[in-house]
């Protein structure tokens, strides 16, 4: 379970780069639609985490 946790934190964490990496690159070229995609990204992938942290809590 614990190597589950770890891949599913380091998979959001991949997201939130991705989203990081589209939001900067929204901005560099003035692609508003890109930017805020790219923020949406992020949240979600912040979300997911904070859900993952608060299952795993419950379940202890």
């Amino acid at each position: 379970m614990a190597e589950d946790n770890e891949r599913n934190e380091f998979k959001h964490r991949a997201e939130e780069l991705k989203g990081k990496a589209k939001e900067n690159i929204g901005k560099a070229t003035g692609d508003t639609p890109d930017e805020v995609e790219g923020k949406a990204k992020q949240s979600k992938a912040k979300l997911r985490r904070i859900g993952d942290k608060v299952r795993n809590t419950l379940r202890r």
